[in-house]
């Protein structure tokens, strides 16, 4: 029988005690999903019912309240959760780039300490004209086990694509759910007999929109549960965008995404490494759902960064929330150091088990954000304040960074946490804004970009 978190504790201290050898390493597992809103998730507050398993998950671990994405498009954040860097670091600045050759990746750094490494689904950091298929040199590091697809949403539609193993030879899936396949492939690998504690990496499409119809795609029966009954983030309501039509299809896909993540926990619980185990749930970015810009993400509200983030494992006190504000470039070292290792210092992001342990003094309570494609963009936010900037002028879509940005946005978020009034370029926030533009800047230049100008805006009289 599976021994619960307080007795696999207690075993290890007795362990420990008695002289014996320390115990196992933990395996380390990363729940990755793609553009999934952190108010879809009951544990965050949604109203619906949807999220059984998520939300006894974050009961059973450390939910972090104000997690946020290093950069709100695909590749940039797949980038940063591989290496704790920012995007303008690791090149990948945009989609369509690729990870630098020379680049440390997580698979590495556990593979080194004797870990068996795994990555299952949409990759997003290769180009070539291999298309689809992830060349071995392209893989960040993924030496061991791998079932993944470069563009999951090119190779495959909701209910039958195509996924590629380590030796380039196909993985098909026809007439079941995207999200259930992914979760066999995991299955799977968990089965195999091994003698190394393992770092598995699953990467799931959904709740992301499927690109050839740009609507998002629920399994059959799914969207009409909540088709006349729905919860409406507030942050969408007084915007036209497409929420009405496709918030139903979106918290289908949610709901199976939270049962498929119950089918993991269980199998990790029948073989009794559930609390030998450090899972991470958490996603790439947000989704506006067409109210901020013409497309879904790429912008620097919250609805667009603001996203999930539990961890639930050995040293993760169960039911523990951190309201200190966080970025997922934060995790890789996070899963490093809770899992026993050093963490490098080549690495921009920082471990949070500080404050996972209650210890917040010193910690920057303010989270810095990357954008580009929509447009070449810099944010901060801070508790109170979300404080953004733009070079309207940059037409190169590699362009890593600007030396000159103009203030875009500035919200009051204590007054205005759903984003509605823009106050840049008022005469009653020109102090306000003058000092989170130095705090930007001194993180530009922390962050290793040139000291940028920026420009106050002057929208207003």
């Amino acid at each position: 029988m599976p021994l619960n978190r307080r007795e696999f504790l207690g075993a290890s201290a007795l362990a420990g005690l008695a002289g014996a050898q320390s115990p196992a390493p933990p395996n380390v597992l990363v729940f990755f999903t793609d553009q999934q809103r952190w108010d879809s998730i009951g544990a965050y507050g949604n109203p619906m019912g949807i999220t059984p398993n998520l939300d006894q998950f974050a009961a059973e671990g450390v939910r972090f309240e104000y997690a946020f994405t290093p950069q709100p498009v695909c590749a940039p954040a797949r980038s940063s959760m591989q290496t704790g860097k920012y995007p303008s670091t690791t090149g990948v600045v945009r989609n369509g780039l690729v990870l630098k050759d020379n680049e440390t990746t997580l698979p590495m750094l556990f593979a080194k300490r004797g870990y068996e490494t795994g990555y299952i689904g949409k990759w997003h950091l290769s180009t070539g004209p291999t298309g689809d298929i992830v060349p071995p040199e392209r893989r960040g590091g993924y030496d061991q086990f791998w079932v993944a697809s470069n563009a999951l949403e090119h190779s495959s539609v909701p209910m039958e694509g195509r996924m590629w193993d380590r030796n380039n030879q196909p993985v098909e899936f026809k007439d079941q759910y995207r999200v259930d396949a992914l979760t066999d492939q995991t299955i799977g690998f968990l089965r195999q007999k091994r003698q190394k504690p393992f770092f598995l990496f699953v990467s799931h499409l959904e709740p992301h929109f499927q690109n050839s119809t740009n609507t998002f795609i629920a399994p059959k029966g799914y969207a009409d549960r909540y088709r006349n009954n729905f919860y409406i983030p507030p942050d969408l309501a007084p915007f036209p965008g497409d929420w009405k039509s496709q918030l139903p299809e979106y918290y289908g896909i949610v709901a199976r995404i939270d049962e498929q993540f119950g089918r993991i926990l269980a199998e990790l619980k029948a073989q009794g490494q559930l609390d030998n185990t450090i899972i991470a749930m958490t996603t790439d970015h947000g989704c506006h759902f067409r109210t901020r810009n013409a497309e879904y993400k790429r912008s620097c509200h919250e609805a667009s960064t603001r996203i999930p983030l539990i961890v639930r494992g050995p040293g993760f006190e169960a039911g523990k929330t951190v309201s200190q504000l966080v970025s997922t470039v934060d995790l890789p070292a996070t899963l490093l150091e809770a899992s026993g290792a050093e963490v490098p210092a080549a690495m921009q992001g920082k471990s949070l088990m500080s404050l996972v342990r209650g210890r917040t003094a010193g910690w920057r309570n303010e989270v810095y954000i990357q954008m580009r494609e929509e447009a070449l963009g810099r944010a901060i936010r801070t508790e109170q304040w979300k404080y953004c900037v733009f070079d309207p002028t940059a037409t190169d879509p590699k362009q890593p960074w600007s030396e000159h940005y103009v203030e875009r946005h500035l919200y009051d978020l204590r007054n205005d946490p759903n984003e509605i009034v823009n106050l840049a370029g008022r005469a009653d926030t020109k102090e306000i804004a003058a000092k989170l533009r130095a705090k930007l800047i001194a993180r530009i230049v922390e962050n290793g970009e040139p000291k940028p100008v920026i420009t106050p805006a002057r929208w207003y009289p």
